[in-house]
């Protein structure tokens, strides 16, 4: 039976579709951004436009002292889930489309919130011929 998971694509493969996703745990950040839905929000709305991406939507939920925010782009999302209690966030970004960047965007929110140390990821999401 072949191994059907390939763990990295080579150099000569032709993308089909691109894709790029981009997440992160982010430490001492700046409490009060945490807790400022508004300000969250305003937050992902800046991220599509650095990472040239079309913003559909953002919804933004309250919970506690934290939030979650949800930005539905046409190339796929942006969520920021904060807890200030803790001066943590996390934050993914993923988009698909070679006129679209997710690092830009990424780094735009962690430089807003004043994160101290980050732990990023990041994953290829496209798809490639031949495979």
């Amino acid at each position: 039976m072949a191994n059907k998971y390939i763990s990295q694509m080579s150099d000569g493969e032709k993308t089909k579709v691109y894709g790029k996703h981009y997440y992160g745990n982010l430490y001492e950040c700046n409490p009060r951004k945490l807790e400022d839905v508004d300000f969250l929000v305003w937050l992902v709305r800046e991220a599509a436009k650095i990472g040239n991406m079309t913003l559909l939507d953002i919804k933004a939920w309250k919970m506690g002292l934290g939030a979650s925010v949800v930005g539905i782009v046409l190339e796929s999302h942006i969520t920021i889930h904060t807890w200030p209690e803790f001066s943590f966030a996390t934050v993914d970004v993923y988009s698909c489309g070679k006129h679209t960047d997710p690092k830009k965007s990424f780094d735009f929110i962690v430089e807003q919130l004043e994160a101290k140390k980050v732990v990023m990821g990041h994953a290829d999401r496209s798809m490639y011929d031949n495979v």
